[in-house]
């Protein structure tokens, strides 16, 4: 049976600190089944996992892109291909969030490629970033 995932599966899931909890996630996660996951949801997982378990950047990409790249994880609404990418771009750059990532990875995956923000470190990678119209 195939689903969408919370965060909370995914941080259990990721940090095993609560045993029962993290082999619940793991029975469901390496099921097999189709999971489906969305960019609200890792950026969110990205913000847990550095605030609350205080770990890297790198560490906290390194963790998102092997999860995003299971076989049986599908992005709703974003290309696969486009996600990990947009992930990729948050590992060297402390100017790059996930959040901004995964707007990113959107408009690419729209076909739009046009972000409206102020924001002076927004990726452009492939996009055009505007103020105004």
């Amino acid at each position: 049976m195939s689903g969408f995932l919370d965060t909370s599966m995914v941080v259990r899931y990721l940090t095993r600190d609560v045993p029962e909890m993290a082999e619940q996630a793991a029975a469901i996660i390496d099921g097999g089944d189709n999971l489906w996951i969305t960019g609200v949801m890792l950026a969110e997982v990205d913000h847990v996992l550095r605030s609350v378990y205080l770990m890297s950047r790198e560490i906290v990409i390194d963790h998102l892109t092997t999860f995003v790249g299971k076989q049986n994880i599908v992005c709703h609404e974003l290309d696969k291909g486009t996600a990990m990418r947009a992930l990729l771009m948050c590992r060297p750059s402390g100017r790059i969030s996930v959040a901004d990532a995964m707007i990113w990875a959107s408009a690419r995956t729209s076909g739009q490629n046009v972000v409206y923000s102020f924001d002076q470190r927004f990726p452009s990678e492939g996009i055009e970033v505007r103020t105004r119209s």
